[in-house]
């Protein structure tokens, strides 16, 4: 095993042997290794890797509790929104409900983190969310590494969206969002769940923003399209370290993960993108 500053890179003897470029560089391979506390993402898989159809689990909801208690992502065949808020996990299905999966639940794409707040940001000005992203960027240390970030308040207006469970043969992202469901809400109270990842993420992770939401009577939520926050605060988490799990599956090791006429914003109608 070696390290390089605070990026681990954990090797093993996969057959076949594949080489391949996340993005400018490999960021982590972490095979059964519980990340570190503090200050660290701990991620299944990669974002493109879901854009090309790879939507097969390859951990368990009781692997990401070991390592976070607050990240998004999706489950197994695709079913629906993850949220994970103060330690439990939230599945925003398609048909517009909310459970509480069990641990033997399996996610292709998750991220996650033990919070820890590093900087409260209070807003008190009604913005949109284009308005929001430069707030919150104005307010950031650094535009150079990752940030959890939690945004809790009153909102005019929120425009969510959730996919149902796809079957084999899994079409890719951009095909499979034509029919999602989308979700409308008004005058409610929630929270956002995401994360900012620098540019240099784009492919292992989405570049810029990238939130879930939930009401605060968790009986609505899904992957953020639009909003306007009336009030509310902001809590930020600085990321220090970074693992990613991949997956080991033939599907996998053929799949390719170049990127193509940003297909990430396609998809995730993605705010604050570098």
């Amino acid at each position: 095993m070696g390290n390089i500053g605070d990026m681990t890179i954990v090797k093993k003897d996969c057959s076949p042997k594949i080489g391949f470029i996340l993005s400018l560089f490999i960021v982590i391979l972490t095979f059964g290794c519980s990340a570190q506390r503090d200050d660290t993402l701990f991620q299944v898989s990669t974002i493109n890797a879901l854009m090309n159809g790879d939507y097969d689990g390859s951990a368990t909801l009781y692997e990401l509790n070991q390592n976070g208690d607050f990240g998004i992502g999706t489950f197994d065949s695709l079913d629906g929104e993850m949220l994970y808020l103060d330690g439990v996990c939230y599945q925003l299905k398609a048909d517009g409900s909310v459970c509480k999966p069990v641990q033997s639940t399996r996610t292709p794409f998750a991220a996650v983190t033990f919070f820890e707040i590093d900087k409260n940001i209070p807003i008190q000005d009604s913005l949109d969310l284009e308005q929001m992203v430069k707030f919150l960027d104005a307010s950031l240390e650094s535009q150079n590494i990752p940030y959890a970030v939690k945004i809790e308040g009153e909102f005019s207006y929120v425009k969510t969206r959730s996919v149902p469970r796809q079957k084999k043969p899994y079409r890719k992202l951009l095909e499979v969002i034509k029919t999602q469901s989308v979700c409308e809400l008004r005058n409610i109270r929630g929270t956002l769940v995401g994360f900012r990842m620098p540019a240099y993420m784009e492919g292992p992770n989405v570049a810029g923003y990238h939130f879930h939401f939930i009401t605060a009577d968790k009986k609505s939520g899904g992957h953020l399209l639009q909003c306007t926050l009336r009030h509310g605060k902001a809590e930020i988490d600085d990321v220090k370290r970074f693992y990613i799990r991949l997956p080991q599956s033939k599907d996998f090791y053929a799949i390719d993960l170049s990127l193509k006429d940003k297909d990430i914003d396609k998809v995730e109608a993605n705010p604050g993108g570098d």
